[in-house]
């Protein structure tokens, strides 16, 4: 019974099934927020959403029958566990929070879809080298930051009046958002030279450092490609090794037969003369 329920699980019928179950239940969930709909179809979008968990908790229980405490040395497992879980809490009384949090649901697609998990393993592999992008941005917007309240703190005090401020104004420059209509140029216009200390900043923060994020994201992406590639590549040699060693066993076992008919045919003769 298990192996069938292990079959069953891991076809991919059964796999496409489940992405198409969360694909409409974050459509649900999104229609579920107006209130105009809600009125109209409330009660059989909470039917089907309820069904919908039903067949979650379903899914969860035949995997954990099948897989036992296997199930739990599995990341993605444990992060589907974790999010039917909490759909099943009460979402009344001090718990009403949790009500939001239903829609972690749809994020059992990563799960579920073999190249988003590709993708999500890719970032959290790439999270050491993002770690010291990020300390060295950190330092360069500190720096920044103290060289921005010095300058321009006594112009433009809404902006650049503590460090705090200051660090936040950067953060929008960074980001490109209004950056010269709305910034540097209203401060450009008292101090003609602030394009010195701006210009370079976004060269830096925006167009080096992000990149540096995206080269990392990408670097990880391809090593994992590469790893997996390389298994794959094993899993290859493997076989033909062990296709290879079948083909012997069997050419020895013909070689022995064909001797020992040499040898009958050879009796045989003798016999006849």
């Amino acid at each position: 019974m298990m192996a069938s329920l292990k079959r069953l699980i891991e076809n991919s019928r059964f796999q496409n099934f489940i992405i198409a179950i969360i694909v409409v239940n974050a459509i649900i969930l999104g229609l579920e927020t107006s209130p105009d709909i809600m009125v109209s179809y409330g009660t059989w979008l909470v039917t089907i959403d309820r069904i919908i968990l039903g067949i979650f908790l379903i899914e969860i229980i035949m995997r954990l029958m099948v897989y036992r405490l296997k199930f739990f040395t599995d990341p993605w497992s444990i992060f589907d566990f974790i999010v039917v879980t909490i759909s099943l809490i009460p979402s009344s009384g001090p718990f009403a929070i949790l009500r939001a949090l239903r829609v972690l649901r749809v994020l059992r697609l990563v799960s579920v879809a073999p190249s988003m998990r590709a993708v999500v393993s890719a970032l959290i592999q790439s999270l050491p080298g993002m770690g010291a992008i990020v300390a060295l941005l950190s330092l360069i917007f500190y720096v920044s930051a103290v060289m921005a309240t010095t300058l321009f703190s006594a112009n433009f005090p809404e902006w650049f009046g503590t460090l705090g401020k200051s660090f936040y104004t950067l953060f929008q420059i960074m980001t490109l958002e209004s950056w010269s209509m709305g910034i540097v140029r209203p401060v450009m216009e008292q101090q003609p030279m602030a394009w010195a200390f701006f210009v370079p900043f976004i060269l830096i923060a925006t167009f080096t450092m992000l990149n540096l994020f995206i080269a990392v994201v990408v670097n990880a992406m391809q090593t994992k490609h590469e790893m997996e590639q390389g298994k794959t590549d094993r899993e290859v040699i493997a076989e033909a090794h062990g296709e290879r060693e079948i083909l012997y066993h069997e050419i020895i076992r013909l070689r022995k037969e064909m001797r020992t008919l040499s040898k009958t045919l050879n009796k045989a003769d003798k016999v006849d003369e």
